[in-house]
């Protein structure tokens, strides 16, 4: 997944710093907001893995900063709640401009109460998924239960959150406090996922249970079995992407895919508008091309002589492996590198070249590793490239 920086500016105006990931195409059927934990930033792994799982699912997903936080301009002890629920909304704006108004909000944490607030002031969003949120803001207080006191005397106090120093203002807590969110969620009246983990110690599954039961149909609560508050472990964030994807495809508009259809084994088509972008329907897969920047195209995907050699080296490690476990040779691993170029052969003609480094793994002698570099030769498609083929062009009927 690429992802590209974007800033857009919130209220008091200052710049945030954001990252846009799209999938493969570039074209995503809806965008989702992705709001991050109490002093997190948008580079936290899980949420780059979470974001990955969505763009898998055709989503194009939004992450940014808060206010004072990472990239983003501001001083965070001068932020509040309530400003983080204005820059999920200078978040929407962006996409609306830009792109085109979100669908989705998803929230990590505090991040899940500002998105619960937020869902009921962007008119665009369809539902809400939240991941370990408090069932209220002021939850927060907990964290920093130490320090509470100072600030309550003094104004602010600089406290310790993640091994890193924060000051902490007293109009935070107060404006923490202001916010009743369960009373928000029993009027939200938009689709709410909840999903929680019975292991997390920094926010209770208790808060998830409140949340649940204050708010109305559709409703549904996911728990993430062993998983910490962060989400730490890959295999967890990735699995909670593709939950809320699966889960939101029932509440978000999501055009039919117009599938490549075709009697011969491969089809590929490309349309005007798509610069040199080519869907493809390669047997029973789907696949896309295109050509490197410095031809015009947008490199979204491997360009022809890519795929030729690709099928070259995928070909060549079958082979080995193949001619191997008919031997009975211990050979564990192939790895096939190929680079292609032109040569000179004579003046104005120039021949394709194949370079392939093989590496080979595995209890062998030197006998046998010669012998499986001359089956590499005789690798189907190697035959192919090598003693020419024949290519018949006929016009067909547009189907």
């Amino acid at each position: 997944m690429k992802s590209d920086k974007v800033n857009f500016t919130n209220e008091q105006g200052q710049e945030l710093a954001g990252k846009i990931s799209l999938p493969v195409d570039q074209k995503p059927h809806n965008f989702v907001i992705f709001a991050h934990c109490f002093t997190c930033t948008k580079n936290l792994i899980a949420i780059r893995n979470l974001s990955n799982a969505l763009t898998n699912h055709g989503f194009g997903v939004l992450r940014f900063d808060f206010t004072g936080l990472g990239e983003s301009e501001g001083d965070f002890a001068e932020t509040n709640f309530s400003g983080n629920i204005q820059d999920l909304i200078a978040a929407a704006n962006y996409l609306k401009e830009k792109h085109t108004a979100p669908r989705l909000l998803i929230g990590h944490s505090l991040g899940g109460a500002a998105v619960l607030f937020a869902a009921s002031k962007i008119e665009s969003i369809k539902a809400v998924a939240t991941i370990a949120a408090p069932s209220e803001p002021m939850h927060v207080k907990n964290l920093i239960q130490d320090s509470v006191e100072e600030i309550s005397e003094k104004g602010q106090a600089q406290v310790s959150l993640g091994g890193r120093p924060f000051t902490i203002k007293k109009q935070f807590l107060d404006d923490l406090e202001n916010n009743s969110l369960l009373d928000l969620v029993a009027d939200l009246r938009k689709p709410l996922l909840i999903l929680h983990s019975p292991q997390d110690r920094v926010v209770t599954i208790n808060n998830a249970e409140e949340l649940f039961k204050a708010a109305f149909h559709p409703k549904s609560f996911i728990s993430l079995d062993q998983a910490d508050h962060l989400l730490s472990k890959k295999e967890d964030s990735l699995y909670v992407g593709e939950v809320i994807a699966s889960w939101a495809s029932r509440y978000v508009e999501i055009p039919e895919v117009i599938e490549l259809n075709t009697t011969d084994e491969v089809v590929a088509s490309l349309a005007q508008e798509d610069n040199f972008l080519t869907r493809m329907k390669v047997g029973s897969h789907y696949m896309l091309a295109d050509e490197p920047l410095n031809v015009g195209g947008n490199d979204f995907g491997p360009n022809p002589f890519e795929l030729v050699t690709a099928g070259l080296s995928a070909c060549t490690s079958m082979t080995l492996h193949m001619y191997a476990k008919h031997k009975e040779w211990d050979l564990q691993k192939v790895n096939v590198h190929i680079s292609h170029s032109k040569e000179e052969v004579e003046e104005g003609t120039k021949q394709d070249v194949f370079t392939r480094h093989i590496e080979i793994q595995g209890e062998l002698d030197k006998k046998q590793r010669k012998r499986l570099i001359e089956i590499a030769n005789k690798c189907p498609v190697h035959k192919t490239l090598t003693q020419g083929s024949k290519v018949i062009t006929l016009e067909k009927e547009c189907l």
